[in-house]
């Protein structure tokens, strides 16, 4: 159990064929691709810079990119601690950090609200979180549960007392 969300780490395996045509572990790690900041904690597991990709294709860098290739996909872990333990400012700063500019978290009425030029597929791997969006509707997401962001202002909750862990996978879209 992760004890906090700073914490978070993810273990990434990867298969491949060998050079007898045999299926083999080809990569397990835990990733590089990581980063913990102030209101979440990143672990980046697969990028793909081109879809449709290839079966030996592995575009995962050292470090987390904000959003993927033009045409590709990345897909993260991304875990969340209580709102209890977030500061209006950490929580800017984490935004302003991850998204490469100024979103002026801190100044929205919804702790962390921000938008992405990208569809994103969250599922929530363990807990539950709140997903806020700029018309004031919500919704609670248990474990299990998937939302689908096509580009929509949102935010999310985490009022539980622990860490939230979902699975993000983050799609490019076309012009």
């Amino acid at each position: 159990m992760v004890s906090s969300h700073s914490d978070a780490a993810a273990r990434r395996v990867v298969s491949g064929v060998d050079a007898d045509g045999k299926s083999v572990i080809m990569v397990d790690e835990l990733t590089r691709t990581r980063t913990a900041l102030p209101a979440f904690t990143s672990n980046d597991v697969w990028r793909s810079d081109v879809v449709p990709t290839m079966f030996g294709a592995d575009d995962l860098g050292e470090e987390v990119e904000f959003a993927p290739a033009e045409s590709g996909i990345i897909v993260r872990l991304v875990t969340f601690p209580p709102d209890s333990e977030i500061d209006r400012a950490s929580y800017s700063e984490t935004i302003d950090s991850f998204h490469g500019h100024d979103l002026k978290a801190d100044e929205s009425e919804v702790l962390g609200m921000h938008a992405m030029d990208t569809v994103d597929i969250d599922t929530v791997l363990n807990g539950e979180i709140w997903c806020i969006f700029d018309s004031g509707e919500r919704t609670l997401l248990r474990a299990g549960d998937t939302i689908i962001n096509r580009g929509t202002t949102h935010a999310w909750s985490n009022r539980t007392e622990g860490p939230v862990t979902l699975v993000a996978t983050v799609v490019s879209v076309a012009g």
